[in-house]
């Protein structure tokens, strides 16, 4: 997706490239779409606000393509009457579709006693303001806020934090092993097991996670990087 999205940036395809079909239905116009992109994966495309432009969804990522398949375009739509960044709705919807569609099982959570919200944190072990979050995950459980832990180890799969994250899923008691993870009290016992370690990263990599902590609420809204508790309870408030 990274590279796509640099190619994405000149904003068009060159009409050279394409016939000047019209298309007669989205079907064919994903099709072409594909065959002119291999990289483009298309999850969706439907009519957009604008007359001759399609919305072309593709994992977290929305894009426009006209009608007759000569562009693509990146970028905003901005419905200037109604003062609505009409992007961003759509990509809130989509967000929260992909985060609420990760199992219960596929998750490490720390449930509050009384919950009044609950958030995602895309978490690498090896990450500072990661292990300042678990550090104060008592403060998070006292405001409400049950946390539901995913893994997204920036180094790669190829890293000692990749590694721990394994072990950690695969251990006995999950939460005790994030925790020794995490603090460093205690000694994290190697392991491996079939694991969402790699989908969980995947997911990530759809949802534009760029550093760690990420935060994700169930309506799709992010919050990135690291939030004290009260802040984040007043900011889960309003969304």
């Amino acid at each position: 997706m990274k590279n796509l999205n640099k190619t994405l940036s000149a904003l068009l395809i060159s009409s050279s490239l394409l016939s000047p079909l019209l298309y007669a239905d989205t079907a064919t116009l994903q099709k072409r779409l594909v065959e002119r992109m291999p990289g483009l994966t298309v999850d969706d495309i439907k009519p957009s606000k604008v007359d001759g432009l399609y919305e072309v969804l593709s994992g977290a990522n929305i894009f426009y393509a006209s009608d007759d398949g000569k562009y693509l375009i990146q970028g905003r739509m901005i419905d200037l009457i109604a003062k609505k960044d009409l992007t961003e709705s759509r990509l809130g919807l989509v967000k929260a579709d992909l985060i609420n569609a990760v199992p219960k099982s596929e998750l490490i959570t720390f449930k509050a006693p009384i919950e009044k919200y609950k958030i995602y944190v895309f978490t690498d072990i090896d990450c500072g303001y990661c292990r300042k979050l678990h550090k104060e995950l008592d403060s998070y459980l006292a405001e409400g806020i049950s946390i539901n832990y995913l893994f997204y180890p920036r180094a790669g799969k190829d890293s000692s934090a990749y590694d721990k994250a394994v072990s950690v899923w695969c251990a006995d008691d999950k939460q005790a092993a994030l925790t020794i993870a995490k603090t460093g009290k205690g000694t994290l016992e190697t392991k491996t097991c079939v694991n969402p370690v790699e989908k969980h990263m995947a997911l990530g990599e759809s949802l534009g996670v760029r550093g760690t902590p990420m935060m994700i609420t169930p309506k799709g809204t992010i919050f990135p990087g690291y939030m004290p508790a009260k802040k984040l309870a007043e900011a889960l408030a309003t969304d």
